[in-house]
């Protein structure tokens, strides 16, 4: 089989619910547009997102096709309440201010949006062998896995790990194409909290971490640059762009390295 993008995942709101689309461009930054666009802030100025809320796992969303309208509700409510990104974000802070119970603001950023790694903002990349590979080693779903590790590009018709070869031993950056776009691959994505968690509950699953940087070990390729590694808790690869911005992703598009 011949490399080839087969999903895309956005994620609107930082640590909110994500939503699959068939095509994405990309912003003069190397961003997804549209991804990680708007992010929850306490008093502070420090993030609102699962790392340090939990409870935010509970919380029920979905975002229309336009990626503008957002939909909340919880178990508990049932009922959802429907917000436009933009007009209602004093409405959307006052509902996340009651359910955190304390003062929660929305900001926007479209330059690149919220990444956790904001000196290579591009999509993640990660094959849909590898996340299978990981769902097996938990007995969760490849969709539970996908949820679980919030990557934005999907690659099929590859091996579990394929994506390893997108970063050097050098720390140079390993040039690769998704269809006529170029990109970067720059390191192993660094993982938190997030994962070891329920994407519904926010519950924890014991020994995650740990059985997962064993695995992790036990199974890298012998190809791969492991000095990369300071440890193993990492999965998917963080990426740059290289072409101007404006230039889109279409699921089909086929891959290849160089």
């Amino acid at each position: 089989m011949v490399a080839h993008l087969v999903r895309i995942d956005l994620y609107p709101v930082k640590s909110l619910a994500g939503t699959t689309v068939t095509t994405a461009q990309l912003l003069a930054s190397g961003a997804l547009a549209g991804d990680r666009a708007y992010a929850l802030f306490d008093q502070q100025g420090r993030f609102v997102n699962a790392k340090r809320y939990a409870q935010i796992h509970q919380v029920r969303s979905r975002v229309d096709e336009t990626l503008q309208t957002l939909s909340l509700w919880t178990d508990a409510t049932e009922t959802a309440m429907t917000f436009d990104l933009e007009p209602d974000r004093a409405a959307l802070a006052a509902w996340f201010s009651d359910y955190f119970g304390e003062p929660i603001h929305l900001r926007q950023n479209d330059v690149m949006g919220f990444p956790d790694d904001t000196d290579s903002p591009g999509p993640t990349v990660i094959s849909t062998a590898t996340l299978q590979t990981v769902a097996d080693w938990f007995g969760l779903s490849l969709m539970d896995c996908r949820q679980r590790f919030r990557t934005n590009l999907e690659i099929g018709g590859v091996p579990a790990f394929w994506e390893d070869q997108l970063f050097s031993e050098s720390g140079d950056p390993v040039p690769f194409q998704i269809g006529a776009v170029s990109l970067q691959g720059i390191n192993p994505c660094q993982r938190c909290i997030v994962p070891t968690r329920d994407p519904a509950t926010g519950q924890p699953f014991s020994g995650f971490q740990k059985r997962f940087t064993t695995q992790r070990a036990d199974t890298l390729p012998t190809t791969v640059a492991r000095s990369r590694f300071n440890h193993f808790y990492r999965l998917a690869v963080n990426t740059r762009s290289t072409g101007p911005g404006g230039q889109t992703l279409t699921v089909g598009d086929r891959v290849a390295l160089g």
